[in-house]
């Protein structure tokens, strides 16, 4: 499965301020461009905080000391890497309680910006786009199973899986490794268990029947492993 990166849903820096930039040029750069807040950047474009409509109204509102973006911005800032899944950016958004990530480079330079508005493109996956990528690379390339085995019905981005599975590991696996597909909202199992001893033996089938949601940008994750995101720079934990 291929999850969309960082780089797949930010958009391209088109503005950015200097410190030394005024509350004035910042107000009309917001409004000029239709966004809600600008990244600040150093000689070498590299970020050294974020000034927003809060910023501004704040400043405003108090009227305490410059009016620049070195005064107004909100710092230190948190940052992704492009390569980056939309899973990892999410979490840090959630960490550090905030609404957008400056994008950098190798070097630290500002190349984007991901908003949770950015985010949101996942969940605008069409259904039958998420029902081909379960079927073709979990159910048959990871699971190894027959598209036959599995039924997949995909309304609005929930998911529900029906059929026959031979071992009982098999639905536990397969629900988790759903969640992990970009726009899946929800998990529904009418998976039945049969295993070829209960088959033998005439024994009765297992349904598990188990409603689940996913994560907001789908969980990314392999057989139920995530990862946990770190900030551009750091080592990972």
């Amino acid at each position: 499965m291929r999850h969309r990166s960082v780089a797949d849903l930010m958009t391209p820096t088109a503005v950015a301020v200097q410190r030394g930039t005024s509350f004035k040029e910042i107000a009309r750069l917001l409004d000029e461009y239709g966004i809600t807040a600008v990244p600040v950047v150093d000689e070498e474009d590299r970020p050294v905080g974020v000034v927003s409509e809060a910023d501004l109204l704040r400043r405003h509102t108090t009227k305490d000391g410059p009016s620049t973006a070195e005064a107004m911005m909100s710092s230190p800032v948190h940052t992704a890497r492009p390569s980056w899944t939309a899973m990892e950016a999410a979490r840090l958004m959630e960490r550090h309680h905030v609404k957008r990530l400056p994008v950098v480079d190798a070097g630290g330079r500002l190349i984007g910006v991901l908003s949770r508005s950015d985010l949101l493109q996942l969940f605008l996956r069409r259904d039958r786009s998420i029902q081909e990528e379960i079927r073709e690379d979990v159910v048959m390339r990871i699971l190894g199973l027959s598209p036959a085995a599995v039924h997949i019905d995909v309304d609005e981005g929930r998911v529900t899986l029906s059929g026959t599975l031979h071992r009982k590991d098999l639905g536990p696996l397969l629900v988790r490794l759903c969640e992990s597909v970009d726009g899946v909202v929800e998990v529904v199992d009418h998976l039945v268990v049969e295993t070829p001893e209960e088959a033998g033996e005439g024994g009765g089938t297992q349904e598990a029947g188990v409603t689940r949601e996913a994560g907001v940008t789908g969980e990314a994750a392999k057989a139920g492993q995530a990862g946990q995101p770190e900030e551009a720079g750091e080592p990972p934990r």
